[in-house]
């Protein structure tokens, strides 16, 4: 049975020269079974990274590609490009004319989110609100915002129609 990786993280920052990882989520899919892992702030390394994709035949992401596998491999050292098999569902939806970020596409598509007005910029936020305040539920937002995002990719995936 094949087993899948839907994978985001979360960053303080868009370069990968100066920001930080913040969370790397994985949604696995094994036949019916879905779990979600998270790693986060100072958990997250390869030797932590590794292990949760252990069995993997292929990881999705979301401009992958260009965002997140660079910064992990920036950042942790692991090419996970060579590592696994790797599909950018971005290029799929370009293909069926479906452009902008992972929340538009998905506005386009019907796919629903329970967290509304969560983006990118509000993520970063959540993130400094956890380590400057210790305000547990940002912490517990970003994580939900991120758990949202792998899941997503996993219903992304299905409405493209790719096997």
């Amino acid at each position: 049975m094949k087993c899948y990786a839907y994978l985001d993280i979360e960053t303080t920052g868009l370069s990968r020269q100066f920001a930080d990882l913040t969370v790397i989520g994985i949604a696995l899919v094994k036949g019916q079974v879905c779990c979600i892992e998270q790693l986060v702030g100072q958990d997250i390394s390869p030797e932590k990274l590794l292990p949760l994709l252990e069995g993997v035949d292929e990881i999705y992401t979301y401009n992958g590609s260009r965002f997140d596998l660079p910064f992990i491999k920036a950042k942790l050292g692991l090419d996970l490009k060579s590592q696994f098999k790797h599909t950018d569902l971005m290029y799929h939806c370009w293909q069926k004319d479906l452009k902008g970020g992972l929340k538009a596409v998905e506005n386009s598509l019907g796919i629903h989110r329970r967290l509304k007005g969560v983006d990118g910029r509000i993520a970063v936020w959540l993130w400094w609100e956890y380590v400057n305040n210790h305000n547990e539920r940002a912490l517990r937002t970003l994580l939900e915002y991120n758990g949202e995002d792998v899941l997503n990719l996993q219903l992304l995936r299905k409405k493209l129609g790719i096997r």
